[in-house]
């Protein structure tokens, strides 16, 4: 692995994102696809390996507050490979999905777009899993219509201001954001029609529990609808070694086969998940969709 530029990667420079052409000297070479560099110091490919879910949430959490940063002050933060359109807002126009203000859209860093296979209804209460700037919130409020709720959790604060100052440019009130974790979502079980998410659950150091949760707060026959990275099964143990590459949703992506175990030991059937493009050499986007079975 390159030696990675330290005088690059303090935080000062973390806040904002490398251009194209500074990547390889600011984040090293085996970041050209993507910014997210620990701040401060050279990787050591082994953290991802030992890292408490704290820790992974704590790396995570720093990267997604740069990127809000960011979209506030009107910049684009680079993601893996979102000049070949395979994450962030691109997806929203080439899906037809773009019901949300032009701010929320960019500022997504997401792999897909659940809105568009959620199969959303009027009068139902839709939650978000890492809301982020809030697109997939607010374009779901508009589909349920005043009788329905949006909920984003997100757990970074600057998050959350950049979705509630979205919710509040377009117009919408009835969607809100709580700040929060995806492994101990702050709502009543039972409370919820549709759990959707983009690109998120791969980001946790605890994916079982999200699962978990998901299934807790989802009423029986409730729907499940998410975007998320899938691994191929002989991802490369160098690859899931870098946190770099966790912030950037691959290594702590998981594969079909355990995807679909988690789904089914919380208590989810009717299960599919459906690979929609690559997004790295080991890895692709997918839909997953699944039912709360009754009890």
């Amino acid at each position: 692995m390159a030696e990675l530029n330290t005088a690059c990667c303090t935080p000062t420079a973390q806040e904002s994102c490398c251009e194209p052409s500074e990547k390889a000297s600011c984040c090293g070479e085996s970041h050209t696809d993507g910014c997210g560099c620990p701040a401060g110091s050279a990787q050591d490919p082994t953290i991802a390996a030992t890292a408490t879910v704290e820790q992974v949430r704590e790396t995570v959490r720093q990267k997604y507050a740069a990127a809000a940063t960011s979209a506030a002050s009107g910049a684009v933060c680079c993601s893996p490979a979102d000049d070949a359109g395979v994450f962030g807002g691109s997806l929203y126009t080439q899906s037809g999905e773009s019901d949300a203000p032009s701010a929320a859209i960019n500022g997504s860093l997401g792999c897909g777009v659940p809105t568009a296979v959620a199969d959303l209804h009027h009068g139902e209460t839709v939650l978000d899993l890492g809301s982020g700037a809030g697109a997939d919130v607010l374009i779901s409020a508009r589909r349920v219509g005043p009788t329905g709720r949006a909920i984003g959790l997100d757990m970074t604060d600057e998050m959350l201001e950049l979705a509630r100052a979205n919710a509040r440019e377009a117009g919408i009130d009835n969607a809100e954001f709580l700040k929060g974790y995806l492994e101990d979502i702050p709502l009543e079980p039972d409370t919820v029609d549709v759990v959707i998410s983009n690109c998120v659950i791969n980001l946790s150091g605890d994916k079982p529990q999200v699962i978990r949760e998901a299934a807790r707060v989802l009423r029986p026959g409730g729907r499940f609808a998410v975007s998320d990275v899938i691994a191929d099964p002989d991802m490369d143990e160098r690859t899931r070694a870098d946190i770099a590459a966790w912030t950037g949703c691959i290594a702590g992506a998981l594969t079909e086969t355990e995807f679909r175990s988690i789904l089914e030991s919380a208590g989810f059937g009717e299960i599919e998940i459906t690979e929609t493009h690559r997004v790295h050499q080991y890895a692709g986007s997918a839909i997953i969709r699944a039912r709360k079975l009754s009890p």
